[in-house]
């Protein structure tokens, strides 16, 4: 049986994925930085230890051998600059880091994005959320280069398929409807077993970035 490994992968979209994952097959080893959350592994990302912490867990709990996947769904959109980078950008790069060095096999990544900064009409000065995830889109390609003889790395951008916790969010205009969070799970297990697909980055935003530059 392959194994995943999914940050955030107890609650809302991250959840979607894990379950979505455990449905094809998958055995699916889950984070989160709440010791009441569930999870199999209790790791903080807006730490810099926590990337290296996690993943130490996961190769205890899988008896050393690395998992087959790694989806890089753990976010926060406010707190600390340094918090939001670590957690939306270093954790996501320093595990990919770690998953690279693999002796076995060739493994697979899915960061997962936000289509607002496929637009082509970028903020001049992005919030730090935008920032990493904009960096973290350039290291997915970058990634895919580097780490090819042992990894496949790719990337789903989200649209607006869930309001943050305690937020109220328009979906704004899209072309084919607001997207669900089982539709990113799909792209999510599409990529994760595509295995002649690298670098690539699928937006799940009912065409919302299509919209935003303006291409009716």
């Amino acid at each position: 049986m392959k194994t995943a490994l999914v940050t955030g992968g107890t609650r809302r979209l991250g959840l979607a994925i894990a379950s979505r994952l455990r449905t094809d097959g998958w055995r699916v080893l889950t984070t989160s930085h709440r010791a009441d959350s569930g999870a199999d592994i209790v790791a903080d990302l807006s730490k810099p230890s926590g990337a290296a912490a996690l993943y130490a867990e996961a190769l205890h709990i899988l008896g050393g051998t690395p998992p087959d996947a790694l989806v890089n769904n753990a976010a926060i959109l406010s707190g600390g600059d340094d918090e939001i980078k670590n957690v939306n950008l270093e954790s996501p790069k320093k595990l990919t880091i770690l998953m690279a060095g693999r002796e076995h096999g060739r493994g697979a990544v899915v960061n997962i994005l936000d289509a607002d900064i496929l637009s082509q009409s970028q903020d001049a000065s992005p919030s730090p959320y935008k920032a990493a995830k904009r960096e973290l889109l350039e290291f997915t390609s970058k990634s895919a280069v580097m780490f090819a003889e042992t990894l496949r790395v790719n990337a789903v951008a989200p649209g607006p398929v869930m309001a943050p916790e305690s937020m109220h969010m328009k979906a704004g205009e899209n072309l084919i409807g607001r997207p669900t969070a089982e539709a990113v799970a799909d792209a999510v297990a599409f990529l994760l077993s595509a295995s002649s697909t690298t670098g690539c980055t699928i937006p799940v935003d009912g065409g919302q970035h299509l919209v935003a530059q303006n291409m009716l």
